[in-house]
């Protein structure tokens, strides 16, 4: 594999290690079923893609489609804290709507980027390829993301999130509202969603109505292989897990596809992340089967 597509698999995995976190919070700490993710994906594309093509700076565009991915996800939240349905259709239901949400927002169904300025090319300087700034650019938000997540999740507002993922009723018993613990909760992950969703339409050079279908296989994918590779209690490794996740699924797709003995095309994507997703499944309990745990003595 060449530098370049090695570089470009980088790009897209740390782009995807930010809905990994999102899903992270969602479906690890919330003990939340979202699939608003592949409704907020490209709800966060949408809006910074239409912003920008009407003339308007990257950076507030790109702000602006987090403060629309917190809306969804609270959205999710509100349908199923206030109204009482059933998290996984109350997501659904978003998921759904958001559909026509974004077609709303773009006003057809792809908006292209190719020839508008986008945070890449405003922070690019001359003597650096976009190749390379772009990873180097996604490596800092993504640092910049889990460190503030770290941050976050050591403070009382974010323990009492764990809280109410962990054991809702025994949060409840200790005062902890666990209903707008929720709410924030799902506005943060879908925030962190969108604006992967944002970045990813910056580098490709638009978005497109139909570039969130599988988002949330994608991210499960990532902790999943995170939680194998580097298994750990501490949310900081857990964290860190997540994101070497989402690189390294991206890389093992980008390997698979470039390898030419295997054969394999671009169509054959969703086979490839089945197949991933499969193993990194499978792989636990292979391994505590291999390797099981000797008992202390007496």
């Amino acid at each position: 594999m060449s530098l370049f597509s090695l570089l470009g698999a980088m790009e897209i995995g740390l782009i995807f290690s930010l809905v990994a976190l999102g899903v992270l919070i969602s479906f690890r700490i919330l003990n939340f079923p979202d699939l608003t993710v592949d409704g907020s994906f490209p709800l966060g594309g949408a809006v910074a893609a239409t912003m920008i093509s009407a003339g308007h700076d990257p950076f507030l565009a790109t702000a602006l489609a987090i403060v629309a991915g917190a809306v969804a996800g609270f959205i999710t939240g509100w349908l199923n804290v206030r109204l009482k349905i059933m998290d996984l259709l109350a997501s659904i239901l978003m998921m759904i709507a958001l559909y026509s949400i974004n077609l709303r927002i773009m006003g057809r169904p792809n908006v292209p980027l190719i020839t508008e300025p986008t945070l890449f090319t405003i922070l690019q300087p001359e003597w650096l390829p976009d190749y390379v700034l772009r990873p180097a650019l996604l490596l800092i938000v993504v640092v910049v993301a889990k460190l503030a997540l770290d941050w976050f999740f050591a403070s009382q507002l974010g323990l009492a999130m764990r809280a109410t993922g962990a054991n809702p009723r025994m949060a409840r018993s200790q005062g902890i509202a666990t209903g707008r613990a929720t709410l924030a909760g799902m506005a943060l992950s879908n925030a962190l969603v969108a604006l992967a969703g944002a970045l990813f339409a910056q580098t490709q050079g638009g978005t497109d109505i139909s570039m969130g279908i599988g988002t949330i296989v994608i991210g499960l994918a990532a902790v999943i292989i995170g939680e194998t590779i580097l298994p750990a209690r501490k949310l900081v490794w857990v964290t860190l897990a997540v994101v070497l996740g989402a690189i390294l699924y991206r890389f093992f797709i980008a390997l698979a596809l470039n390898s030419d003995f295997i054969g394999l095309k671009a169509q054959d994507l969703n086979l490839v992340t089945a197949a991933l997703v499969t193993l990194a499944l499978v792989l636990p309990a292979t391994r505590k089967k291999l390797f099981p745990r000797k008992k202390g003595g007496a």
